[in-house]
């Protein structure tokens, strides 16, 4: 796997692989200047949880890992959240997906992940594993909020998944 064009080399060097990355409460943590020059550090969050659901009219069992990239865009003074376009948080994400597949990785929005709440200054995405770390659909029954497929290229969004809670 090679360095994405835009990710310094120095920061990929430390981003987590998603084959050894263990589940654990304490994200891997990435802390980087925004490329904008305007006084934005990001805050990358990655971490790994199992999952294990049952079958649904329709919608098969399934079991595995999810993995979470939260990215929090901050004011490097304050602290507080400040506001910057979605494509370097975007090449982040895409970056630790590729470890697997970033193909299959879902940008989910300005959202906790797990509830679909709307939570300011940060973006979630998400990635999918199955029992041996090779990228699936998203698992319906994990499915808290829209998950749109992570844009890779100069291809738009895709809606994949669209909840009704």
């Amino acid at each position: 796997m090679s360095a994405p064009s835009n990710i310094p080399t120095d920061h990929y060097r430390v981003l987590p692989s998603l084959t050894a990355l263990g589940s654990s409460a304490d994200p891997h943590v990435i802390t980087t200047p925004a490329r904008t020059g305007t006084n934005i550090e990001l805050r990358i969050h990655t971490s790994l949880t199992s999952f294990d659901v049952a079958a649904e009219q329709w919608v098969p069992a399934a079991s595995g890992f999810a993995v979470t990239v939260i990215v929090h865009r901050v004011d490097t003074a304050t602290g507080l959240p400040r506001y910057l376009p979605v494509a370097e948080p975007d090449e982040w994400a895409r970056a630790i997906f590729s470890d697997v597949d970033a193909a299959r990785g879902y940008f989910l929005g300005a959202v906790d992940p797990d509830t679909g709440d709307h939570v300011h200054g940060q973006l979630a995405y998400r990635l999918y594993l199955d029992t041996d770390r090779q990228a699936i659909r998203a698992p319906r029954q994990l499915v808290a909020c829209p998950h749109y497929r992570l844009r890779i290229g100069d291809a738009g969004p895709e809606v994949r998944i669209v909840t009704t809670a």
